[in-house]
């Protein structure tokens, strides 16, 4: 006959087991864990930074393009018998007079000489050094006027009337955003593909640490996907946290940076940095893209976690098939 279990005793075996604590089937996070989540804050941040500089670069090179290519200067020299106001109003009368010209304004003289100021020192006296008067024209980018027709018309009526409409300057500034901006990310690619080696070195050492577990839970009967999903989910959680910590970082470094020159405006400190790097102004885009880089280097942690632990497992049972791999090992 068989002996029939005691109902007080089966409860209390199942109160038992719902009280003991589940353990997760990774550990928590140890040595190599916490070395690897620096590692990755660490790239994180370099990686956050540069694409912020090329970002900075490529939206200051466009607004500059843009200003440029919107203005034209008409340069009036100081010649003899040449009456310089009505020489200047003659200029502005004849640039309005072409479709595609939207506004025209002369320097006055007090601006010429806050021009000159940085070159000349203050308090000099404009009439005894013969210094040129500007025109500046707004143009309509769209249907822009017809320059050629400009200039000739200058040259039959104002002789000593220049023309600039800045493409020479147009044409250097937009090689040198191109340059700057291939060079930004190229570099921004030689830091990504170290960090993409990095975490793949960094996350085998950590689980080379872990490999008893992998063989436990694989001679028990766990399936390769269960494994590395387990995995998959704890270093996910690891590349998670280092990666949003250095983008963070990244991110207020830029908001403070910006911070700092809009409150220290007109110093010395802050005019030689600007004139250095320019304004650390970062845009939306710019933040959207840290945000990326930071989903990149959490699901590239990821997926390096679950192709490690497949190797693994691999390894194991091409062990278990042959012996003498194992001896080898």
């Amino acid at each position: 006959m068989t002996e029939r279990a005691d109902p007080s005793d089966n409860q209390k075996r199942e109160r038992l087991v719902t009280l003991r604590p589940m353990a997760p089937i990774v550990p928590p996070v140890n040595v190599s864990g916490h070395a690897l989540m620096v590692v990755i804050a660490i790239m994180s941040f370099l990686c956050s930074m540069t694409l912020g500089a090329v970002t900075m670069v490529q939206e200051k090179a466009e607004a500059w393009q843009g200003d440029v290519s919107r203005e034209i200067t008409i340069q009036v020299k100081p010649d003899d018998g040449v009456d310089m106001e009505a020489a200047l109003t003659e200029v502005k009368t004849i640039a309005l007079s072409f479709p595609g010209t939207l506004t025209a304004e002369i320097v006055d003289r007090a601006s010429t000489a806050r021009l000159l100021e940085p070159w000349l020192g203050e308090g000099f006296d404009m009439d005894e050094l013969p210094v040129p008067r500007l025109v500046i024209v707004t143009i309509d980018e769209a249907a822009p006027p017809d320059f050629a027709a400009i200039r000739q018309d200058l040259a039959e009526r104002v002789p000593s009337a220049t023309l600039d409409d800045h493409r020479a300057w147009a044409n250097r500034l937009i090689s040198m955003a191109r340059i700057t901006v291939l060079i930004g990310v190229g570099i921004l690619s030689l830091m990504f593909a170290t960090t993409m080696l990095t975490v793949i070195f960094a996350t085998r050492g950590a689980m080379a640490g872990n490999r008893h577990i992998v063989e436990v839970l694989h001679f028990v009967g766990a399936e390769t996907s269960f494994i590395a999903a387990e995995f998959q989910k704890r270093f996910l959680l690891i590349g998670l946290k280092g990666a949003a910590f250095g983008g963070s970082v990244a991110a207020l470094g830029f908001l403070l940076l910006g911070a700092w020159q809009s409150n220290s405006m007109a110093t010395a400190l802050n005019d030689q940095v600007t004139a250095l790097f320019g304004r650390f102004t970062l845009s939306g885009a710019g933040y959207f893209g840290i945000v990326g880089i930071v989903v990149l280097i959490s699901a590239m942690t990821a997926v390096t976690t679950r192709l490690t632990v497949t190797r693994t497992i691999r390894e194991i049972d091409r062990q278990r098939a042959d012996p003498s791999l194992a001896e080898i090992g």
